[in-house]
């Protein structure tokens, strides 16, 4: 049987294609330069866009829209003058394992550059938020992460000065902070959370490197230890174009 466009019903470019089998020109062009992009593999470079309008015989604006999609579905990715293609995504479970684990388990290299560590008394929502007073000190953690020496996320991180009052003089700002809790005796029990899709603030994409228009996936977590304590509030902005998440579900 003869499918619109040659997509297969199967194929997952097919879910841009209406029943009437028309489609935008932009799309049709998106479709072929990603048959292109799984051609030339990793790190090959893409033609530029005027080869590219030359040889689909559209204008360069319609390819520019195509390429501009593929970037920010972490397809390709610009480097230097030129479009080249991406490596595959980071996946990271969805479980209380760190970021450390999930990078590492991919044969890729974790690391984090320090932003700022800081202590302010607990304001009321962060209080209402994870059942710490209202008013003690809390530690502020904020660290850009990093893969292959990549830029690819934001955490922040709040925990109550009293359960680790030495984190600034004990902890190494690169390392893993649940292995450091775990140093420290603390073990976690369970946690609540929550993943939306948001754009970068300004400052946040400066800190990433990545335009604030590139959408990004957004988790807050709320955890506690083993007897039900509040332990941590994180929020951590992952690259949109670099990471996917994964759990597994059973019945």
């Amino acid at each position: 049987m003869d499918y619109p466009n040659d997509q297969h019903p199967a194929a997952p470019v097919r879910s841009g294609i209406p029943e009437h089998g028309r489609i935008p020109k932009y799309y049709a062009v998106k479709a072929r330069i990603s048959a292109l992009v799984d051609e030339l593999g990793e790190g090959g470079l893409l033609p530029t866009e005027r080869d590219l309008s030359e040889r689909y015989g559209v204008a360069r604006e319609t390819v520019r829209q195509a390429i501009r999609e593929l970037v920010l579905e972490g397809r390709l990715r610009r480097q230097g003058r030129g479009t080249v293609v991406a490596g595959p995504k980071l996946e990271q479970p969805l479980s209380l394992a760190s970021y450390t684990e999930g990078v590492r388990r991919q044969g890729r290299t974790p690391g984090r550059n320090l932003v700022t560590l800081d202590r302010f008394p607990c304001p009321e929502a962060l209080a209402a938020e994870t059942g710490l007073t209202r008013g003690e000190p809390v530690w502020h953690l904020e660290r850009v992460l990093l893969a292959d020496d990549e830029r690819v996320g934001l955490e922040s991180t709040y925990v109550s000065v009293a359960r680790i009052p030495r984190l600034d003089a004990d902890f190494d700002p690169d390392s893993s902070f649940y292995v450091y809790l775990h140093q420290q005796g603390i073990a976690f029990g369970d946690a609540d959370e929550r993943i939306e899709t948001v754009l970068a603030t300004p400052r946040e994409a400066l800190l990433i490197g990545t335009p604030p228009a590139l959408p990004m996936l957004l988790i807050h977590r709320v955890s506690r230890d083993t007897d039900g304590q509040p332990l941590e509030r994180v929020r951590t902005l992952f690259r949109g174009d670099r990471f996917s998440f994964t759990t597994h579900l059973s019945g």
